[in-house]
């Protein structure tokens, strides 16, 4: 009786899966939500890895709220300037964009997929958690935030001082961890009023896709090559992060 109480009104926050279906499915089995539980998805869901249409088409279907993140962006801004820019198509593609090209039969982008994606927030807030994908810029105003901040922004959200909200954790993607200072592959990344929980899901030094259940500060992780999965309370499975180390490292010029 008191396992199921436990289990009840869970919200989970899901980082980037980038095109891994598989793995999305394996970590959807871990977390096993029901329909008393919510669950967040931060954006990038395409690009890099081989079933992007898939990923797109689950989380749509699943009617599960998803984030704007910069891949989604990319691929709507080469969608709706056709022919317009070389260098806008060039830029996606070389992003892992070929990739999600290719989880379309014929490259044909469905109409409800590209609605839902054009519909996509920049942010979430929950109350005691805001979600969004990359971060904010610490000075400006909720309402100042452009979509380009909120979905490409990296040193100066993770070298904030203070946090930004005085009431509220702010969880996003975006920044692989472990190119943070001291960071090992799979673990996630803590600054100032912010947890980073991009694992590098795609990237061949981890592979872990993260969901972090905020109701009970556990995270679930499936690795998208092997498919093992873990789960470890949030203190274990967190870097905190000094805002001073993040200045002037590289973690930032990292790929989008």
């Amino acid at each position: 009786m008191n396992e199921i109480s436990h289990r009840k009104n869970r919200r989970f926050v899901i980082g980037d899966v980038h095109g891994h279906y598989k793995g999305l499915m394996v970590l959807m089995e871990a977390i096993a939500p029901t329909s008393d539980d919510q669950v967040y998805f931060l954006g990038d869901l395409i690009d890099r890895g081989p079933n992007s249409a898939q990923v797109v088409e689950f989380v749509r279907r699943g009617k599960y709220d998803c984030l704007l993140g910069n891949h989604e962006q990319m691929f709507l801004n080469v969608l709706t300037n056709k022919g317009q820019s070389s260098s806008i198509m060039q830029s996606w593609l070389y992003s892992g964009g070929q990739a999600t090209l290719a989880s379309y039969q014929s490259a044909k982008i469905p109409s409800d997929d590209l609605e839902w994606l054009q519909n996509l927030p920049t942010y979430l807030d929950l109350g005691d958690v805001w979600l969004t994908h990359a971060g904010v810029d610490p000075n400006k105003s909720v309402a100042q935030q452009t979509t380009d901040e909120l979905c490409w922004i990296r040193e100066a959200f993770h070298s904030i001082e203070q946090p930004y909200f005085t009431d509220k954790m702010i969880i996003v993607g975006h920044t692989i961890t472990f190119t943070m200072p001291d960071v090992a592959p799979g673990k996630l990344a803590q600054g100032r009023g912010w947890i980073d929980i991009d694992t590098g899901a795609y990237h061949p030094r981890s592979g872990w896709l993260t969901a972090l259940d905020i109701t009970n500060n556990l995270v679930y992780q499936a690795n998208v090559f092997n498919y093992h999965v873990r789960t470890l309370p949030l203190e274990a499975a967190t870097t905190m992060i000094n805002p001073r180390d993040i200045r002037g490292s590289d973690h930032h010029k990292k790929r989008a």
